[in-house]
């Protein structure tokens, strides 16, 4: 028999305004479950939530929670009350029989010391606070709302693995397909009001709601049909028997109040980026560029050559540079050694993470048109700021909205749509996924993919990374910055998965003094560690290996007949022979990094 429900809300109703936002949703989680909850934004997902923490009273319904479970909410907007350090407000959460020093360690795993004070905290470190408070108590249910956003990849790498070690019932609302695919076992579809649950991960999620969509499609054309037949015998059958006639004209307009009742789903964004004439064939020329702040090299030694149509993704943790680095690419900011030289006619599209730049009192319609007329330009072309924002799933009433009363994710929209109004050859994306949801990134994916210039994006969506970008530049430390080639994973595999070695790290002055001084008589050299000369002794019979594998495997390919004569093992074969060749390139590209380290450490 399965366990009782920890948490259970029945047929909950919630109305603002005219449009009922919740009128009937259900959600169940039970001991150790974890739950996505996903839906469109503005679908009730996060009030959802707020009803099931006790934050919010719903207008019908029911909300069971199960006597002395613990339940921990994580907002967005998270409220530090009074509370002086960071410390203090996590120790708040904690619960009588827990130990203090949990709340301590927790800080120091997400990269605080726990005496900042709240009211100077920048986003992502806000988040972090949130997270340990949420994390400390290990409470029976977590419900998190956007844990990612603000967050950089190295610290939503260790979320995932604190999360999936923990027994504790998750639901988690998250626009990071990959973040929900490596933790979610059931998904609960929050769509117009209602819920649907699939006992499946978040990776089964899309496939089952187009079918859901399709089904609903079909029986909405069934009705259509059976409303048109029924009203073509109004005008055209028999009038004899009243009665009976009477009741088909009952049923008709049953069928009719149906068909003016149902919901549509919302419509999607129809995201255009603004094109310029084609640039040149070199974009950007970066040779030795380096760059510091007093002590604090952010970019050192760095060359980089950029090609028209490249899509180059920028990683790492934050306070490394990334937007800095972005900066010195594309002009914005002066090199303090090197040079960077840009392509021709290049014209440059901006969409900054500064969200909070934004005037809160301009409108919608204000902002999209520099507040003059009540046209936008788009690709050359006027067009209506009232079409435009529907372009971007923006309502016609929203026009006159002050950009203070707008969510995260529409001040996402909005700052999209300012953005990619722009004619460009160069579109410059940092952080552009924050807060949006699923169908709005598959529709700006799609527009970057048809973009016919070159991209440069700053991203901690693992997913939106593999599938958009051809090469990865990611920080080694002390202002060291590779580029490698492919996607987010590929750069995993060629690199290793410890992105966390490239966080800047802060060391007390009297440390760093005393490491900064060699020793009297004892000049400090160093050497290669067993590892890295046991790798240096065995990737050339590993390469080796690996070039006689591929050899092999074109030699089958070559054969003409093996396609007709059996698809299965054509299909294998290639594929072995792509992963080979994978394998072969990145023991090429370590040994190569390798010999250069032993070179340069003998040269010393």
């Amino acid at each position: 028999m399965a366990p009782p429900p920890l948490l259970q809300l029945t047929g909950i109703k919630l109305t603002f305004g005219g449009t009922p936002l919740l009128s009937g949703a259900d959600l169940s989680v039970s001991t150790g479950e974890r739950v996505s909850l996903v839906g469109r934004n503005g679908s009730g997902k996060s009030t959802l939530l707020k009803i099931a923490a006790g934050l919010v009273e719903p207008d019908g319904g029911t909300v069971f929670v199960q006597p002395g479970a613990l339940v921990r909410y994580l907002s967005q907007e998270p409220d530090f009350g009074s509370h002086a350090t960071a410390l203090s407000y996590v120790e708040s959460g904690l619960k009588p029989t827990d130990d203090h020093y949990i709340a301590r360690q927790l800080l120091e795993e997400l990269g605080l010391t726990g005496s900042e004070a709240p009211s100077h905290l920048s986003g992502g470190e806000a988040r972090r606070v949130s997270l340990a408070y949420a994390l400390a108590s290990d409470p029976d249910i977590l419900m998190l709302d956007e844990p990612t956003n603000h967050l950089d990849l190295p610290t939503i790498e260790w979320l995932e693995r604190d999360l999936g070690a923990r027994r504790t019932a998750l639901v988690v609302i998250s626009h990071d397909r990959r973040f929900l695919s490596n933790l979610t076992r059931t998904t609960v579809w929050l769509d117009r009001g209602v819920t649907r649950r699939l006992d499946k991960g978040f990776a089964f999620f899309e496939e089952w709601r187009d079918q859901v969509l399709a089904e609903e499609e079909r029986d909405q054309h069934k009705l259509d049909r059976k409303i048109a037949a029924e009203e073509h015998w109004m005008r055209y059958g028999v009038t004899a028997r009243r009665k009976r006639n009477m009741r088909r004209v009952g049923e008709l307009a049953a069928l009719r109040e149906q068909r003016r009742s149902y919901r549509g789903t919302a419509g999607a964004a129809a995201i255009t980026a603004g094109s310029a004439q084609q640039s040149g064939a070199l974009v950007i020329e970066a040779k030795s560029i380096s760059k510091s702040y007093g002590d604090r090299a952010i970019v050192t030694d760095f060359s980089l050559r950029v090609a028209r149509g490249d899509r180059i993704g920028i990683v790492g943790p934050n306070g490394t540079g990334k937007t800095t680095l972005i900066n010195l690419l594309t002009g914005a900011d002066t090199p303090d050694s090197g040079s960077v030289k840009l392509g021709a006619n290049l014209a440059i599209a901006t969409l900054n993470q500064h969200r909070d730049s934004l005037n809160p009192d301009t409108t919608v319609a204000e902002a999209l048109t520099g507040g003059a007329g009540e046209t936008v330009m788009v690709n050359g072309t006027p067009k209506h700021v009232i079409g435009y924002m529907k372009d971007f799933l923006f309502s016609p009433e929203q026009a006159r909205t002050p950009l203070g009363k707008l969510s995260g994710g529409e001040r996402g929209r909005l700052m999209l749509a300012q953005a990619l109004a722009q004619p460009s050859n160069l579109l410059v994306l940092d952080e552009p996924t924050n807060d949006l949801d699923m169908e709005t990134l598959d529709v700006l994916e799609e527009t970057i993919s048809d973009y016919p210039g070159t991209v440069l994006l700053i991203s901690h969506d693992r997913d939106f990374l593999d599938r958009l970008v051809s090469g990865v530049i990611v920080p080694e430390g002390d202002g060291r910055w590779t580029e490698y080639a492919g996607g987010y994973s590929d750069m995993l595999k060629q690199r290793g998965d410890d992105l966390s070695r490239a966080a800047p790290k802060e060391e007390p002055k009297a440390a760093k003094a005393v490491a900064d001084k060699p020793a009297p008589g004892k000049p400090q050299k160093q050497k290669l560690s067993f590892k890295h000369k046991h790798a240096l002794e065995t990737l050339p019979k590993t390469i080796e290996g690996l070039q006689a594998k591929a050899d092999e495997l074109q030699d089958k390919l070559n054969d003409p007949q093996l396609y007709v004569r059996d698809r299965a093992a054509f299909d294998k074969i290639t594929k072995d022979l792509g992963e080979t060749h994978r394998k072969l390139a990145a023991a090429e590209e370590e040994w190569l990094e390798l010999e250069m380290m032993r070179e340069e450490l003998a040269g010393e």
